[in-house]
């Protein structure tokens, strides 16, 4: 299977990586590096989901205007 590239990947799929990124982020075994990478990973993808929201935001803002004109 083929991995998803960012413009694929949906708000769902984020939110689910981010999820797993907090799973992971909880087991005491994870190294300091590592779970700093992890972290890193992980608000970058929750920047993504909410860039996401915003552009939804817009776009509905955008088709509400048009209804009223």
């Amino acid at each position: 299977m083929a991995k998803n590239t960012d413009k694929t990947v949906s708000f769902e799929q984020k939110l689910e990586t981010a999820k797993d990124i907090l799973n992971t982020l909880s087991n005491p075994e994870l190294s300091l590096e590592d779970g700093m990478k992890k972290y890193q990973e992980g608000i970058r993808v929750l920047q993504e989901a909410t860039q996401m929201i915003e552009s939804a935001k817009l776009e509905y803002e955008r088709l509400q205007q048009g209804e009223k004109s």
